[in-house]
């Protein structure tokens, strides 16, 4: 595992649960107001290295009591070869419940986790209408990000379905048509942008939505979906 780095100690990363978060390196995306940008590349530049996994494991043997779960995050963890050999072993040696961010772009690994029923809580981004993702993926991950979303509205998965919106890229019409592309999904969340550390060194002077705008965003989703929360 290419792990960048540890935040010990969450209350808001995994639902009604006190969580470790642990950042993977390396996505496949490119997303100019990812908040997350040192996790993008594969490889990281001359003089930096990964946390080794045993720093990880070792903390967790100090923690595990005082632990509900762990929230694996990036990065994009399906990106990770041995990402089903890391979450066993969270599970087996120290019995805590997992929770894993993902872009959903890779179906048949997602789908082998969710059959060996590891993921306690799921947390996908759907970032545009499927017309609009060319922005930032190619054709080929569209399909696959189409694939993974049929496979977790259709699971008993405890799940989030969620959506960043910014300023400039999304508006009514396309939070519309992205509520009706996941209509059934159990639970969705308009999350707001905050320009912290973007990819695009632009995006860090754009503003957020403000509440009327986000609720505005609600009442629209609302049309096809039965849960939808605000994250401000």
């Amino acid at each position: 595992m290419k792990l960048a780095g540890l935040q010990k100690t969450s209350v808001i990363d995994f639902p009604d649960q006190i969580s470790a978060v642990v950042f993977t390196q390396g996505c496949n995306f490119y997303c100019p107001y990812c908040h997350n940008s040192q996790l993008i590349p594969l490889k990281l530049p001359p003089g930096k290295e990964s946390m080794p996994e045993k720093y990880f494991f070792d903390f967790l043997k100090t923690r595990k009591n005082l632990l509900d779960g762990v929230t694996i995050t990036g990065g994009e963890p399906l990106l990770q070869p041995d990402l089903k050999e890391f979450m066993l072993k969270i599970k087996n040696d120290y019995e805590l419940l997992l929770k894993l961010d993902s872009n959903a772009a890779n179906p048949k690994k997602l789908k082998e986790l969710i059959e060996a029923d590891l993921i306690d809580y799921l947390a996908v981004d759907i970032k545009f209408s499927w017309a609009n993702y060319g922005k930032l993926a190619p054709n080929d991950l569209i399909s696959k990000i189409k694939k993974s979303a049929a496979l977790i509205i259709d699971s008993d998965l405890d799940y989030e379905l969620r959506t960043t919106v910014v300023p400039g890229l999304h508006d009514k019409a396309e939070i519309e048509k992205i509520a009706q592309q996941i209509e059934g999904a159990d639970k969705f969340f308009i999350q707001n942008f905050r320009p912290i550390n973007t990819l695009d060194p632009d995006l860090r002077k754009q503003r957020s939505f403000a509440p009327s705008e986000l609720e505005e965003f609600k009442i629209t989703a609302e049309k096809y979906l039965e849960n939808v929360e605000i994250r401000d």
